[in-house]
This record gives C-alpha cells, sequence and structure tokens, in this order.
C-alpha cells in the first residue's frame, strides 16, 4: 500500500457487533427485506429525508438506477429512446440505460461545478424532443445540485427524471435536509465501501412518491407484487441482513466522518490555491476524494505528474477521465451533443487521497509532494 493511498475504506466492523449478527442467525431471516433492512429504511428515512416519502435498499446502486429507468420508462419503445446524462461520470447510468433498451444521449458539464450544464440539457431536449426518454443528471462527486431545475424540466417537457446521487449519501443542502429530501423523482445512493457511506456494496433509492417506491420494492423481488407471481419487470434487487446490519452501524459514525472529509477538503483547498477545484454546494459534502484541475499546459505531462506522486508515496487518480463517451464500449451505442467543457476537464482532473483516517500532516505531504511534480 503506498504511504498514502487514494482511498482507505471504513467498514463498520462487524466483529464489534456479534450480539446482533447472533439475532441474526437465530432469526433465520437473512433477506427478503428482514427486520434489520426494515430498520435501516426507517431509520435513514428519519435522520436524513425529514420522514418524508419512503427509502428502499438495493443490493446496489447501478441495480438501483436499472430498476429507477425502468420505472419511469416503461418498454423502451420509439419514440422514447434515449437517456438524456452527463458523460463526465461513472460508466453505471449508461450501462443502466443499455440495460434499459436506450441509448446514452451525453450532454456538455459546467465549467465551475461539473455537473451536467442546463444548456447542454435543454439544448439537447429542444434537439431531440420527445425522443428522449428519461434525464439522468450525476450529483458529482457528492454535490448537492438543483433539484428544482429537473422538476421543472419534467414539468415543461414531459420527460422522466432519475438523479444519480452515486456518492450524496450524507451531504446536506443549505436546509438542513440531507440531499433528496422532498424530491419527487428517485434519486440512487450508492453504500459501496469506497464512499463515505461505506459497507461493501449496498444501494438506496430515495423518493417522496411511496406508491413509487412499492412499486420499485416489487421490482427488486422479481416483479412480484403480493402473492409470489411476477406483475411488473423484474429482478433479485434486495438488500441481504447483513449489510443491512452494515449500513446501521455505518449511520451512527455517518456525521463524524463527514465531518473529517469535510475538514481536509477545506485544508487541501487552503493548501492549493493556485489550483482550480470544484464548485460545491450545501452545507455539508460527502467527499469521497478531492479533485483538483491541473493548469491546461500540464494535461499532457499528468501521467508524468501521477509518477512523480507516486514515487514519493502518494496514490492520485483521475475521475473521470476517460470521461464515458470516451470508452470503447459507448462508441456506437451512445450520441453525443458538444462535450467542450467536458473533454476539458476530464484531461486536466487530478483526484487527491482522502479517507477517514488521512490526517491533516499527511493532506500537508501530499500538497508538497504534488507542487514538487508540477514544478
Amino acid at each position: 500500500m503506498p504511504k498514502i493511498p487514494f482511498l482507505h475504506p471504513n467498514s463498520p466492523k462487524l466483529s464489534e457487533a456479534r450480539d446482533a449478527l447472533r439475532e441474526i442467525e437465530h432469526s433465520g431471516v437473512l433477506s427478503n427485506y428482514g427486520p434489520v433492512n426494515t430498520r435501516l429504511e426507517r431509520e435513514i428515512l428519519e435522520s436524513m429525508f425529514d420522514g418524508r416519502g419512503a427509502c428502499l435498499t438495493v443490493c446496489n446502486a447501478t441495480t438501483g438506477l436499472m430498476m429507477a429507468i425502468k420505472h419511469c420508462t416503461g418498454e423502451a419503445r420509439a419514440p422514447r429512446r434515449y437517456a438524456l446524462m452527463p458523460s463526465f461520470t461513472f460508466a453505471a447510468p449508461a450501462h443502466a440505460a443499455i440495460w434499459c433498451g436506450l441509448t446514452p444521449l451525453f450532454c456538455d458539464i459546467d465549467p465551475h461545478d461539473w455537473a451536467a450544464s442546463e444548456a447542454a440539457e435543454r439544448e439537447l431536449l429542444d434537439r431531440y424532443g420527445e425522443e428522449v426518454a428519461v434525464v439522468v443528471p450525476y450529483a458529482t462527486f457528492g454535490n448537492c445540485i438543483d433539484l428544482k431545475r429537473y422538476e421543472k424540466l419534467a414539468a415543461e417537457y414531459g420527460v422522466a427524471v432519475v438523479i444519480d446521487a452515486a456518492a450524496s449519501l450524507g451531504s446536506i443542502c443549505e436546509d438542513g435536509f440531507g440531499f433528496g429530501t422532498g424530491c419527487p423523482f428517485p434519486i440512487v445512493y450508492s453504500m459501496h465501501a469506497t464512499k463515505a457511506f461505506a459497507t461493501t456494496e449496498a444501494g438506496l433509492i430515495y423518493c417522496t412518491d411511496v406508491d413509487a417506491v412499492n412499486e420499485l420494492r416489487a421490482m427488486a423481488n422479481f416483479g412480484f407484487a403480493g402473492k409470489r407471481v411476477a406483475m411488473m419487470p423484474g429482478l433479485n434487487g434486495k438488500l441481504n441482513e447483513i449489510t443491512a446490519l452494515m449500513a446501521l452501524l455505518k449511520l451512527k459514525e455517518l456525521a463524524s466522518s463527514v465531518e473529517h472529509r469535510t475538514k481536509i477538503a477545506t485544508l487541501y483547498s487552503k493548501e492549493l490555491p493556485e489550483l482550480t477545484f470544484q464548485q460545491v454546494s450545501g452545507r455539508r459534502h460527502a467527499f469521497m476524494f478531492v479533485s483538483v484541475l491541473l493548469p491546461a499546459e500540464l494535461a499532457g505531462p499528468r501521467p508524468e505528474v501521477l509518477r512523480r506522486l507516486a514515487a514519493d508515496g502518494v496514490e492520485a487518480r483521475t475521475y473521470f477521465s476517460p470521461h464515458v463517451a470516451e470508452q470503447p464500449y459507448f462508441h456506437g451505442r451512445s450520441l453525443s451533443g458538444d462535450l467542450t467543457v467536458t473533454n476539458d476537464v476530464a484531461c486536466r482532473i487530478l483526484s487527491l487521497p482522502l479517507s477517514d483516517f488521512i490526517t491533516e500532516e499527511q493532506v500537508h505531504i501530499v500538497c508538497a509532494a504534488l507542487r514538487n511534480a508540477l514544478a
């Protein structure tokens, strides 16, 4: 392991929850929306979303995106055939769209917060009209994007919306509530080991539309509604009781984890004023890592910067570079609008180490190593 690893997952210690594990063993219920999972959904709803709407756990966020997109678009047929999303994101939403029979339609991003550009979204919605089945914005790196904007787009264009908020579980908006609170369309979060809300593999869908969440719950259980008879499209997307227990344990320590990450991210920005940081919104941000943009003249030598950091014991990465539209599988399976800003950000981005364990002293070491590499 590098002296300062890029990520250092901090999943809850099941070895310290032996009594709770014994209760699960004795209950004989290991999955199928068991009592631990039910408690987890209730506690997340109350603590993060003001008790409004409903939550559904899923085995992972990618499955959650597949279900949410399928639920709101139905059977893919002309003219509704495109899923509009930014290309500056992880591959999961594009894969989910294709699994649902849709074609990813990639839009450009805002140069400041690196989320989908409203102008770019509208340009493609105007160009393709009713061919766009769903808009899938990404809350970039856990940021609190403007959800009211998507309510307006949904009403204006008659298009469905599913929010990819993979890293946002733990982010808090200016109103003091968790990002997504009160949202009328599905928001999908990840509880993967690499996130601030770390388990092993897990996801969560939140929405104020309780009926929609109930239907998604049936979809995650083979499309069974009531009796064990398939009534709708389905798959096995349920979360097991052991991982639900891990999420319950993580929920108790999430606030302190996010506060530490926010403190470290603030220190990075103070240490590296010469670099460009993401513009973040909200009262609290569930950082996975800290990303900066290198000066344009260093975009080409970026591999050498990474090599020099590694030589100094610092592991850095380049999220998301290449961006999704540049990845081979999506060639010929997607369409793109103008991606000028996306291309610029993707070729200049550098993601720096962050975890629950990183210290201020280590941040100083990372920043000194980066300044040395850039020199």
